[in-house]
Protein backbone atom coordinates (compact mmCIF):
# COMPACT_ATOMS: atom_id res chain seq x y z
CA UNK A 1 0.00 0.00 0.00
CA UNK A 2 1.37 3.53 -0.91
CA UNK A 3 2.40 5.37 2.35
CA UNK A 4 0.75 8.52 2.43
CA UNK A 5 2.44 11.56 3.15
CA UNK A 6 2.02 15.93 3.36
CA UNK A 7 4.12 18.28 4.09
CA UNK A 8 3.31 21.66 5.76
CA UNK A 9 5.00 25.03 7.01
CA UNK A 10 7.26 25.32 9.71
CA UNK A 11 5.42 25.08 12.97
CA UNK A 12 6.52 24.38 16.59
CA UNK A 13 7.62 20.64 16.96
CA UNK A 14 9.62 17.78 15.28
CA UNK A 15 11.08 13.97 16.50
CA UNK A 16 11.94 10.93 18.42
CA UNK A 17 11.29 8.01 19.86
CA UNK A 18 10.93 4.18 21.57
CA UNK A 19 8.27 1.77 22.74
CA UNK A 20 7.86 -2.47 22.07
CA UNK A 21 7.18 -5.02 19.67
CA UNK A 22 8.95 -7.80 18.36
CA UNK A 23 10.04 -9.03 14.72
CA UNK A 24 8.02 -12.96 14.88
CA UNK A 25 8.98 -13.68 11.13
CA UNK A 26 5.97 -13.75 9.31
CA UNK A 27 5.29 -13.27 5.73
CA UNK A 28 4.41 -9.80 4.22
CA UNK A 29 1.27 -9.91 2.63
CA UNK A 30 2.11 -6.13 0.98
CA UNK A 31 4.52 -4.26 0.22
CA UNK A 32 4.21 -0.31 0.19
CA UNK A 33 6.79 1.68 -2.15
CA UNK A 34 8.31 4.98 -0.62
CA UNK A 35 6.82 8.07 -2.66
CA UNK A 36 8.89 10.38 -4.40
CA UNK A 37 10.68 13.30 -2.52
CA UNK A 38 8.73 16.39 -4.76
CA UNK A 39 6.47 18.22 -2.36
CA UNK A 40 2.86 17.24 -1.64
CA UNK A 41 0.07 18.74 -3.78
CA UNK A 42 -0.50 22.30 -3.01
CA UNK A 43 3.24 22.80 -0.93
CA UNK A 44 4.58 26.28 -0.51
CA UNK A 45 7.87 27.34 -1.13
CA UNK A 46 8.25 27.15 2.46
CA UNK A 47 7.59 22.89 2.59
CA UNK A 48 9.81 22.62 -0.03
CA UNK A 49 12.68 24.39 2.35
CA UNK A 50 11.34 22.38 5.04
CA UNK A 51 12.18 19.13 3.46
CA UNK A 52 15.83 20.68 2.34
CA UNK A 53 16.44 21.31 6.17
CA UNK A 54 14.02 19.82 8.51
CA UNK A 55 12.88 16.18 8.96
CA UNK A 56 14.55 13.60 6.78
CA UNK A 57 11.50 13.22 4.13
CA UNK A 58 13.33 10.92 2.57
CA UNK A 59 14.22 8.54 5.36
CA UNK A 60 10.95 8.89 6.97
CA UNK A 61 8.95 7.37 4.00
CA UNK A 62 11.91 4.15 3.55
CA UNK A 63 11.05 3.96 7.55
CA UNK A 64 7.24 3.14 7.02
CA UNK A 65 7.65 1.65 3.87
CA UNK A 66 6.30 -2.12 3.44
CA UNK A 67 3.32 -2.43 5.50
CA UNK A 68 2.21 -4.84 6.30
CA UNK A 69 4.83 -6.87 7.43
CA UNK A 70 6.02 -9.29 10.02
CA UNK A 71 6.12 -6.10 12.40
CA UNK A 72 3.36 -3.86 12.40
CA UNK A 73 -0.10 -3.62 10.43
CA UNK A 74 -0.25 0.33 9.76
CA UNK A 75 1.70 2.92 10.85
CA UNK A 76 1.08 6.68 11.58
CA UNK A 77 3.47 9.45 12.02
CA UNK A 78 4.18 13.58 12.47
CA UNK A 79 6.86 14.92 12.93
CA UNK A 80 7.73 18.46 13.52
CA UNK A 81 9.90 21.59 14.50
CA UNK A 82 11.31 24.48 13.48
CA UNK A 83 12.67 23.39 10.42
CA UNK A 84 9.47 22.08 9.12
CA UNK A 85 6.95 19.06 9.46
CA UNK A 86 6.24 15.62 8.05
CA UNK A 87 3.25 13.91 8.37
CA UNK A 88 2.92 9.99 6.84
CA UNK A 89 0.88 6.89 7.17
CA UNK A 90 1.62 3.18 5.54
CA UNK A 91 -0.04 -0.11 5.79
CA UNK A 92 -3.73 -1.30 5.82
CA UNK A 93 -6.76 -0.12 7.82
CA UNK A 94 -7.67 -4.11 8.22
CA UNK A 95 -6.12 -7.52 6.72
CA UNK A 96 -9.69 -8.39 5.48
CA UNK A 97 -10.14 -5.92 2.98
CA UNK A 98 -6.60 -4.17 2.67
CA UNK A 99 -7.77 -0.65 2.73
CA UNK A 100 -4.95 2.27 3.18
CA UNK A 101 -4.28 2.50 6.76
CA UNK A 102 -6.43 5.65 7.66
CA UNK A 103 -3.87 8.73 8.98
CA UNK A 104 -6.45 9.86 10.69
CA UNK A 105 -7.58 6.75 12.73
CA UNK A 106 -7.67 6.52 16.54
CA UNK A 107 -5.74 4.22 18.48
CA UNK A 108 -5.50 2.84 21.96
CA UNK A 109 -3.01 5.02 23.45
CA UNK A 110 -1.86 2.77 26.21
CA UNK A 111 0.30 4.51 28.93
CA UNK A 112 0.75 7.53 26.69
CA UNK A 113 -2.58 7.80 29.42
CA UNK A 114 -0.37 8.99 32.03
CA UNK A 115 0.58 11.80 30.80
CA UNK A 116 -3.00 13.33 31.25
CA UNK A 117 -3.34 12.24 34.63
CA UNK A 118 -0.29 13.36 35.76
CA UNK A 119 -1.14 16.81 34.66
CA UNK A 120 -4.29 16.92 36.47
CA UNK A 121 -3.01 16.08 39.49
CA UNK A 122 -0.62 18.57 38.87
CA UNK A 123 -3.34 21.16 38.36
CA UNK A 124 -5.07 19.34 41.43
CA UNK A 125 -1.74 20.60 43.30
CA UNK A 126 -1.49 23.85 41.70
CA UNK A 127 -5.19 24.64 43.01
CA UNK A 128 -4.22 23.48 46.67
CA UNK A 129 -6.08 20.30 46.39
CA UNK A 130 -3.51 18.09 46.53
CA UNK A 131 0.09 18.32 48.34
CA UNK A 132 2.67 16.54 46.08
CA UNK A 133 4.51 15.85 48.91
CA UNK A 134 1.57 14.66 51.39
CA UNK A 135 1.28 10.91 51.79
CA UNK A 136 -1.58 9.18 49.58
CA UNK A 137 -2.33 7.15 52.51
CA UNK A 138 -4.07 11.28 53.39
CA UNK A 139 -6.45 10.84 50.40
CA UNK A 140 -7.41 6.94 50.06
CA UNK A 141 -7.58 6.03 54.18
CA UNK A 142 -9.92 3.47 53.29
CA UNK A 143 -8.39 1.81 50.69
CA UNK A 144 -4.52 1.21 53.43
CA UNK A 145 -7.07 0.69 55.88
CA UNK A 146 -6.94 -3.46 56.13
CA UNK A 147 -3.29 -3.50 55.73
CA UNK A 148 -2.18 -0.34 57.16
CA UNK A 149 1.10 -1.85 58.97
CA UNK A 150 2.46 -2.76 56.46
CA UNK A 151 2.54 0.77 55.12
CA UNK A 152 3.92 2.68 57.92
CA UNK A 153 5.96 4.22 55.56
CA UNK A 154 4.24 6.90 53.89
CA UNK A 155 4.29 6.37 50.10
CA UNK A 156 4.24 10.39 48.78
CA UNK A 157 2.11 11.21 45.66
CA UNK A 158 4.91 12.33 44.00
CA UNK A 159 6.37 9.18 44.31
CA UNK A 160 3.48 7.80 42.48
CA UNK A 161 3.91 9.62 39.67
CA UNK A 162 7.73 9.29 39.18
CA UNK A 163 7.22 5.13 40.52
CA UNK A 164 8.92 4.92 43.28
CA UNK A 165 6.31 4.18 45.54
CA UNK A 166 7.13 0.63 45.74
CA UNK A 167 4.07 -0.61 45.22
CA UNK A 168 3.15 -4.04 43.60
CA UNK A 169 1.26 -5.25 40.87
CA UNK A 170 -2.48 -5.84 41.16
CA UNK A 171 -5.15 -8.38 39.90
CA UNK A 172 -4.63 -8.73 36.39
CA UNK A 173 -7.19 -11.34 34.43
CA UNK A 174 -4.48 -13.24 32.73
CA UNK A 175 -0.74 -13.91 33.39
CA UNK A 176 -0.51 -14.02 29.56
CA UNK A 177 -1.84 -12.96 26.09
CA UNK A 178 -3.98 -16.13 25.56
CA UNK A 179 -5.39 -15.78 29.08
CA UNK A 180 -6.16 -12.16 29.03
CA UNK A 181 -7.72 -12.59 25.30
CA UNK A 182 -10.21 -15.37 26.95
CA UNK A 183 -10.79 -12.97 29.55
CA UNK A 184 -10.85 -9.46 26.33
CA UNK A 185 -14.55 -8.70 27.42
CA UNK A 186 -14.89 -8.95 31.13
CA UNK A 187 -14.83 -5.99 33.38
CA UNK A 188 -11.75 -5.48 36.26
CA UNK A 189 -12.29 -2.66 37.97
CA UNK A 190 -9.29 -0.26 39.09
CA UNK A 191 -11.03 -0.46 42.71
CA UNK A 192 -9.98 -3.99 43.03
CA UNK A 193 -6.69 -3.85 41.18
CA UNK A 194 -5.69 -1.47 43.75
CA UNK A 195 -6.97 -3.32 46.90
CA UNK A 196 -5.44 -6.44 45.65
CA UNK A 197 -1.92 -4.52 45.39
CA UNK A 198 -2.04 -2.90 48.64
CA UNK A 199 -3.02 -6.53 50.31
CA UNK A 200 0.77 -7.60 49.20
CA UNK A 201 2.11 -5.06 50.72
CA UNK A 202 5.05 -3.21 49.09
CA UNK A 203 7.72 -4.68 47.52
CA UNK A 204 10.91 -2.15 48.74
CA UNK A 205 10.63 0.95 50.78
CA UNK A 206 9.05 4.40 49.11
CA UNK A 207 11.77 6.71 47.17
CA UNK A 208 14.16 3.82 47.22
CA UNK A 209 14.53 2.66 43.49
CA UNK A 210 12.15 3.58 40.50
CA UNK A 211 10.13 0.89 38.98
CA UNK A 212 7.54 1.17 36.39
CA UNK A 213 4.54 0.21 37.28
CA UNK A 214 0.76 0.80 36.33
CA UNK A 215 -0.49 -0.09 39.87
CA UNK A 216 1.09 4.18 40.49
CA UNK A 217 -1.35 5.36 38.17
CA UNK A 218 -4.52 3.54 39.16
CA UNK A 219 -4.00 5.11 42.67
CA UNK A 220 -3.34 8.35 40.95
CA UNK A 221 -7.11 8.00 38.78
CA UNK A 222 -8.69 6.61 42.22
CA UNK A 223 -6.95 10.04 43.94
CA UNK A 224 -8.55 12.37 41.40
CA UNK A 225 -12.16 10.80 41.91
CA UNK A 226 -11.88 11.49 45.85
CA UNK A 227 -10.11 14.83 45.95
CA UNK A 228 -12.81 15.89 43.18
CA UNK A 229 -15.98 14.13 43.77
CA UNK A 230 -15.99 13.50 40.04
CA UNK A 231 -15.05 10.46 37.82
CA UNK A 232 -11.77 10.39 36.30
CA UNK A 233 -12.12 10.06 32.75
CA UNK A 234 -15.25 13.42 33.41
CA UNK A 235 -12.02 14.96 35.07
CA UNK A 236 -9.15 13.84 32.45
CA UNK A 237 -11.44 15.23 29.89
CA UNK A 238 -12.25 18.62 30.94
CA UNK A 239 -9.06 19.72 32.99
CA UNK A 240 -6.46 18.12 29.78
CA UNK A 241 -8.61 16.70 26.74
CA UNK A 242 -10.78 20.12 26.14
CA UNK A 243 -8.25 22.64 26.86
CA UNK A 244 -5.64 20.85 24.44
CA UNK A 245 -8.34 20.60 21.70
CA UNK A 246 -8.16 16.74 21.89
CA UNK A 247 -11.49 16.29 20.12
CA UNK A 248 -11.10 12.72 18.97
CA UNK A 249 -9.40 11.49 22.59
CA UNK A 250 -11.74 9.47 24.82
CA UNK A 251 -11.82 7.17 27.80
CA UNK A 252 -14.38 4.34 26.81
CA UNK A 253 -14.42 2.51 30.01
CA UNK A 254 -16.36 -0.90 30.06
CA UNK A 255 -16.93 -0.37 26.05
CA UNK A 256 -14.60 -2.89 24.01
CA UNK A 257 -15.06 -0.65 20.96
CA UNK A 258 -13.24 2.00 18.92
CA UNK A 259 -15.64 3.83 18.18
CA UNK A 260 -15.26 6.14 14.45
CA UNK A 261 -12.47 5.64 12.07
CA UNK A 262 -9.28 3.62 13.08
CA UNK A 263 -7.14 1.06 12.18
CA UNK A 264 -7.48 -2.39 13.33
CA UNK A 265 -4.94 -4.42 15.57
CA UNK A 266 -3.43 -7.52 15.56
CA UNK A 267 -1.40 -9.74 17.61
CA UNK A 268 0.90 -12.78 16.30
CA UNK A 269 0.21 -15.67 18.10
CA UNK A 270 2.22 -18.68 17.52
CA UNK A 271 0.75 -22.16 16.25
CA UNK A 272 0.69 -25.82 17.23
CA UNK A 273 2.84 -26.37 14.07
CA UNK A 274 4.96 -23.73 14.81
CA UNK A 275 3.90 -21.01 12.30
CA UNK A 276 2.23 -17.54 13.01
CA UNK A 277 -1.35 -16.10 13.06
CA UNK A 278 -2.29 -13.05 13.59
CA UNK A 279 -5.40 -12.39 15.44
CA UNK A 280 -7.31 -9.25 15.98
CA UNK A 281 -7.39 -7.72 18.92
CA UNK A 282 -8.99 -4.55 18.37
CA UNK A 283 -11.84 -4.83 20.74
CA UNK A 284 -11.14 -5.05 24.39
CA UNK A 285 -12.11 -4.16 27.59
CA UNK A 286 -9.55 -1.83 28.75
CA UNK A 287 -11.58 -0.88 32.23
CA UNK A 288 -8.84 -1.95 34.94
CA UNK A 289 -6.09 0.68 33.04
CA UNK A 290 -8.29 3.65 33.55
CA UNK A 291 -5.80 6.44 34.86
CA UNK A 292 -2.63 4.37 33.93
CA UNK A 293 -3.66 3.71 29.75
CA UNK A 294 -7.18 3.78 28.86
CA UNK A 295 -7.50 6.74 26.53
CA UNK A 296 -8.41 6.38 22.83
CA UNK A 297 -6.39 8.78 21.08
CA UNK A 298 -5.39 10.13 17.26
CA UNK A 299 -1.60 11.32 16.58
CA UNK A 300 -2.65 14.96 16.07
CA UNK A 301 -4.54 14.68 19.29
CA UNK A 302 -1.27 13.43 21.14
CA UNK A 303 0.74 16.06 19.33
CA UNK A 304 -1.65 18.72 20.06
CA UNK A 305 -1.67 17.84 23.82
CA UNK A 306 2.52 17.65 23.64
CA UNK A 307 2.28 21.52 22.54
CA UNK A 308 0.04 22.56 24.87
CA UNK A 309 1.62 20.93 27.88
CA UNK A 310 4.92 21.78 27.48
CA UNK A 311 3.84 25.55 26.63
CA UNK A 312 2.40 25.32 29.49
CA UNK A 313 -1.05 25.72 28.83
CA UNK A 314 -2.33 22.68 30.66
CA UNK A 315 -0.54 22.74 33.44
CA UNK A 316 0.91 26.12 35.59
CA UNK A 317 4.27 26.57 35.44
CA UNK A 318 5.96 25.95 38.72
CA UNK A 319 3.77 22.15 38.96
CA UNK A 320 4.78 21.82 35.26
CA UNK A 321 8.87 21.64 36.31
CA UNK A 322 7.69 18.48 38.01
CA UNK A 323 7.12 16.96 34.35
CA UNK A 324 10.43 17.93 33.88
CA UNK A 325 12.47 16.85 37.23
CA UNK A 326 14.02 13.27 37.72
CA UNK A 327 14.70 11.90 41.55
CA UNK A 328 17.97 13.42 42.14
CA UNK A 329 18.24 11.12 45.49
CA UNK A 330 17.46 7.74 42.88
CA UNK A 331 20.64 5.77 41.51
CA UNK A 332 19.81 5.74 37.56
CA UNK A 333 16.56 7.65 37.80
CA UNK A 334 14.63 8.65 34.59
CA UNK A 335 11.06 9.20 35.31
CA UNK A 336 9.24 11.94 36.22
CA UNK A 337 5.81 13.11 36.93
CA UNK A 338 3.99 10.96 34.03
CA UNK A 339 7.42 11.54 31.48
CA UNK A 340 10.85 9.86 30.97
CA UNK A 341 13.79 11.47 30.21
CA UNK A 342 16.01 10.57 27.07
CA UNK A 343 19.01 12.07 26.05
CA UNK A 344 20.08 11.53 22.26
CA UNK A 345 22.85 10.24 20.56
CA UNK A 346 23.83 13.50 19.72
CA UNK A 347 23.01 15.38 22.86
CA UNK A 348 19.21 16.67 22.50
CA UNK A 349 17.14 15.70 25.75
CA UNK A 350 13.74 14.72 25.41
CA UNK A 351 10.76 13.76 27.71
CA UNK A 352 8.81 11.19 26.16
CA UNK A 353 5.97 8.33 27.23
CA UNK A 354 5.17 5.42 25.31
CA UNK A 355 2.01 3.23 25.19
CA UNK A 356 1.83 -0.15 24.18
CA UNK A 357 -2.07 -1.94 24.52
CA UNK A 358 -2.34 -5.55 22.28
CA UNK A 359 -2.87 -4.15 18.60
CA UNK A 360 -1.00 -0.90 19.28
CA UNK A 361 1.82 1.38 20.12
CA UNK A 362 2.42 4.95 20.52
CA UNK A 363 4.64 7.74 21.44
CA UNK A 364 3.90 11.37 22.33
CA UNK A 365 7.90 12.81 22.75
CA UNK A 366 9.45 16.50 22.51
CA UNK A 367 12.24 18.70 23.01
CA UNK A 368 11.54 20.97 26.28
CA UNK A 369 11.88 24.19 23.79
CA UNK A 370 9.41 21.67 21.25
CA UNK A 371 12.38 21.91 18.49
CA UNK A 372 11.73 18.27 18.24
CA UNK A 373 8.54 16.66 18.28
CA UNK A 374 7.62 13.05 17.53
CA UNK A 375 4.61 11.46 17.57
CA UNK A 376 3.48 7.41 16.13
CA UNK A 377 0.87 4.79 16.30
CA UNK A 378 2.15 1.64 14.89
CA UNK A 379 -0.31 -1.55 14.86
CA UNK A 380 2.93 -3.72 16.45
CA UNK A 381 1.96 -6.94 15.85
CA UNK A 382 3.46 -7.87 19.62
CA UNK A 383 3.22 -4.60 20.91
CA UNK A 384 3.71 -5.61 24.39
CA UNK A 385 6.76 -7.42 23.74
CA UNK A 386 9.73 -7.04 25.51
CA UNK A 387 11.80 -6.40 22.09
CA UNK A 388 11.86 -3.04 20.10
CA UNK A 389 9.88 -2.82 17.27
CA UNK A 390 11.63 -3.05 13.86
CA UNK A 391 9.57 -0.55 12.55
CA UNK A 392 9.55 1.68 15.19
CA UNK A 393 13.21 1.45 15.39
CA UNK A 394 13.64 2.83 11.96
CA UNK A 395 11.30 5.82 12.68
CA UNK A 396 13.14 6.40 15.37
CA UNK A 397 16.05 6.83 13.52
CA UNK A 398 14.52 8.47 10.60
CA UNK A 399 12.84 11.11 12.89
CA UNK A 400 16.21 11.94 14.81
CA UNK A 401 18.01 12.72 11.50
CA UNK A 402 17.60 15.93 10.62
CA UNK A 403 19.21 17.02 7.29
CA UNK A 404 21.07 20.14 7.45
Amino acid sequence: MPARTRRRSARPAASLALATAVALGLTATATAPALADSPAPGATSADTAADRSGPDAKALRAAIAGLPDADATAALVRVAGNNGTWRGSSGVRDLRTGRDADPNGRFRAGSTTKVVTAAVVLQLAAEGKVDLGAPVQRYLPDLFAPNADAFRTPISVRQLLNHSSGLQPGRSLGKNFDELYAHRFETLSPQEVAATSIAKGPAYAPGVKQQYLGINYTLLGLLIEKVTGHSYESEATRRVLQRAGMRHSSFPGTDPRIHGPHNRGYQAVRQPDGGMKLVDVTEWNQRDRMAGGDMISTTADLERLTVALFRGRIVPKPQLEEMFTVPSDIEGATMSAGMNRYEAPDGRVLWLKTGGRHGYNSILAATRDLDTVLVYSVNSTDAKGEDMNAVIQRIVAAALKVRR
